[in-house]
């Protein structure tokens, strides 16, 4: 096959998926899921090619070129895209085949997994994009898979609610990216990412601005303050569902977006500046709110949202290698965690409540033990993956803003705390309830995926992989090995105590020990939406309603219409077709002009 057909099919694989089991199989589950994993499966391998070289870039496809916008179709295969490829594809294929098992009785089996095709062809799309026109097209297709997939179970109203806020939540962070795009073409003439046409806003009083309406996507993919009430919600969606969002599709959309247009953000020190304070307050909220939650997907869905919040403090740091090293070791043991999560949901009839669990490490001993290495790389323990890109971070923060540092220190003590309270509550001690003493252990088609993720949640951070090596030179601390060394030690520190804490206030506990409503409630940020903007949104809506009804309609059009009617009726009156009558009025006007003519002089 041509080489540059092969490129190609990195996309065609999952867009024909999808497209074959909605038009075809729809009544073969079976057949439809294996045509989903077979089309991962061909991604993977393409990605795999084009990480070794052996496959180049195609030639751009020329699409749209008018006036002074020229827009064309392309894959860029820089280091960037090719370790991204690689995690979205291997995690994505891995979320796949544990599906299998997970759906395996679930009646709209053939529906999601072309839905789960359609994610990945957005993701991928994301990837390789060369320009933001081709980006945002399947940026936007990530929100409707998104839409799609966290609404599954519509039946639900829950569900469908969730997904109606995951999609309106992201139309505001996209409706700011499409402004940013739109100014960054005005300023430079271009649409691709090409880092030589900074020297045309280089200095420009508006960059500041464009740069914060581009990170206006992130926020809303990537679940920042204030965008970020979507994210918890969309655990009404299946596990893999969460599992691909959370790990390696949606979530890292609006990191890996950062990370391609850095050479627009670092022209701007404020934009940089507003983006780490928005990832550091992100990432300790989130730590904060996951410390009080019982939901076990809750749980993983706000670390998610501290882990993002680290990932764009990074970037907003300017160390964007140290952003997406722990952007791929997070879709790691995320993806781990989230599956093991639903390897427990699935022998407890969908029991989410971590209060309702117990004792589990017995009945499930390879869910125990993979969702332990999760726990530990999450944590940042050392020796498993999260440890070498945590602190890679906290190095890189640490030369830019203490304050920052020592935040982003405290939540990493928060992280071990709340995922040694998930992982007690869950796994040790008694079972709390009597579904629970009676689990066993998932299939073997669902503990597989768990199996090979636990072995790079351990080594994905180790020199020898060579992710950082891969994603380009890193930036070498200030202040030599005594920094690195004395980051780790704070870190490790933290972490010893985090957990240490956590396991001594929860071991053998059967319910919450301390409430603290803040935390609890998510620090309300749903109950101000709905009493501010919410209240807005309807007053606003009245007042159109109003204006429709009583200016458009009574006033504009029924209007002009009653006034044309009336006016037809008084001269239907004159036109009588009596020509004595039209004598009459004749002379009557004539008498009326001559009146008027003889008073005015």
């Amino acid at each position: 096959m041509n080489e540059q057909l092969l490129a190609w099919l990195l996309l065609l694989s999952p867009l024909s998926s999808a497209f074959i089991i909605w038009a075809f199989l729809k009544p073969f589950p079976s057949l439809s899921q294996w045509v989903s994993v077979g089309a991962c499966g061909i991604a993977f391998l393409v990605s795999l090619g084009i990480s070794m070289g052996s496959i180049p870039e195609p030639p751009p496809i020329s699409w749209i070129d008018v006036g002074g916008l020229s827009i064309q179709l392309g894959m860029v295969f820089d280091p960037l895209s090719k370790v991204m490829l690689l995690v979205v594809s291997g995690v994505g294929l891995m979320i796949h085949i544990y599906s299998m098992g997970y759906m395996g009785e679930d009646p709209g089996r053939s529906r999601f997994f072309a839905e789960l095709s359609l994610f990945m062809l957005s993701m991928l799309g994301i990837v390789v994009a060369t320009n933001f026109i081709m980006m945002y097209i399947f940026w936007e297709l990530v929100g409707v898979s998104s839409y799609l997939l966290i609404g599954f179970w519509f039946e639900k109203p829950s569900a469908a609610a969730a997904a109606t806020k995951a999609f309106l939540a992201n139309r505001i962070g996209d409706f700011g990216f499409l402004l940013g795009i739109i100014l960054f073409w005005t300023l430079t003439g271009s649409v691709m990412f090409d880092p030589s046409v900074a020297s045309y806003f280089k200095n420009h009083p508006l960059v500041t601005i464009m740069g914060l309406l581009l990170f206006c996507g992130c926020v809303g993919k990537s679940a920042q303050i204030p965008l970020h009430v979507w994210l918890p919600d969309a655990m009404e969606g299946p596990t893999p569902v969460s599992a691909l969002i959370h790990a390696a599709t949606m979530v890292a959309a609006g990191v890996y977006m950062l990370c391609r247009i850095f050479f627009v953000l670092e022209q701007s020190p404020q934009a940089l500046d507003v983006i780490a304070w928005t990832g550091a307050i992100t990432a300790a909220v989130a730590a904060l709110t996951a410390t009080q939650q019982d939901d076990i997907k809750r749980i993983l869905a706000y670390s998610t949202m501290s882990q993002l919040g680290y990932m764009v403090m990074a970037v907003g740091s300017s160390a964007t290698v140290a952003a997406m090293f722990h952007l791929c070791t997070h879709a790691f043991f995320k993806a781990l965690l989230f599956l093991g999560a639903g390897s427990v949901l699935h022998v407890l009839h969908h029991e989410q409540d971590i209060w309702k669990m117990g004792g589990l490490w017995k009945k499930m001993p390879l869910t125990f033990l993979t969702f332990l290495v999760g726990s530990c790389a999450l944590a940042g323990i050392p020796g498993f993956s999260g440890f070498f890109s945590k602190d890679t971070i906290l190095e890189m923060v640490g030369e830019k803003n203490q304050v920052l540092f020592w935040l982003a220190l405290f939540t990493a003590g928060l992280t071990a705390f709340y995922m040694t309270r998930l992982f007690v509550v869950t796994f040790l001690g008694p079972p709390k309830t009597e579904v629970a003493a009676h689990a066993k252990e998932s299939p073997l088609v669902m503990v597989l995926p768990m199996l090979v993720l636990s072995f790079f949640a351990v080594v994905g951070g180790y020199p020898f992989l060579g992710i950082e090596r891969a994603l380009g030179p890193t930036h070498p601390p200030v202040e030599g090995a005594s920094s690195r060394l004395q980051v780790m030690i704070l870190s490790v520190l933290v972490g010893v105590i985090g957990l240490g804490i956590g396991a001594f206030a929860y071991w053998g506990k059967k319910s919450e020990i301390v409430v603290f409503p803040l935390f609890k409630n998510k620090f309300y940020f749903d109950e101000f939406y709905d009493l501010t903007l919410l209240k807005f949104q309807q007053w606003g809506a009245q007042l159109l309603a109003w204006f429709d009804e009583w200016i458009i309609g009574f006033g504009i059009v029924r209007g002009t219409a009653f006034i044309i009617s009336v006016g037809g009726e008084i001269l239907r009156i004159f036109q009588t077709g009596n020509i004595r009558s039209y004598a009459f009025l004749f002379g009557g006007g004539a008498a009326a002009i001559l009146v008027y003519f003889l008073m005015r002089s």
